[in-house]
């Protein structure tokens, strides 16, 4: 099993296993070009030539980052890879000195075990609302917002 930066080559995987949990409405989809244009700031979990885990480090500000788009193939869940994306995403956010890291997630308690708290969306800058007006979701937003002082 290797955790490594994201490939042009990975796009298509990486958006099925994405889409996969957003048809069910347990992450918000992700278009391929919004795959494309970010790629550097996603990481896979690959195991036999095969994308099993995926996740991002999106920096929004010099004190702030987010942790987004954490999905792990249905067959390999509970295996603790979702953990270990997170703990690369952190070791990769106190390499660059930022200070702070959060997700808005469905699956807070997931992101409580690895040594976030459950915060107010509210408290979170306007900065990282940017994207929200393109959900379609939005204004009523069900994700809850969880962040960790590094």
């Amino acid at each position: 099993m290797l955790i490594r930066k994201a490939r042009i080559s990975d796009v298509e995987s990486i958006h099925e296993l994405i889409n996969h949990y957003a048809a069910e409405g347990q992450m918000l989809a992700r278009a391929r070009a919004t795959l494309y244009e970010s790629i550097r700031e996603i990481s896979v979990v690959e195991l036999d030539k095969q994308i099993i885990a995926v996740g991002s480090l999106h920096i929004l500000w010099k004190d702030l980052a987010e942790i987004r788009a954490l999905a792990v193939a249905p067959s390999y869940t509970r295996q603790g890879l979702g953990k270990k994306l997170v703990q690369t995403f952190l070791q990769e956010a106190l390499e660059l000195e930022l200070p702070r890291v959060f997700a808005l997630t469905y699956q807070p308690e997931f992101f409580v075990k690895c040594g976030f708290r459950i915060i107010s969306k509210d408290s979170l800058p306007q900065k990282v609302w940017q994207e929200c007006i393109n959900c379609p979701k939005f204004p009523n937003c069900e994700e809850s917002a969880v962040i960790i002082d590094l």
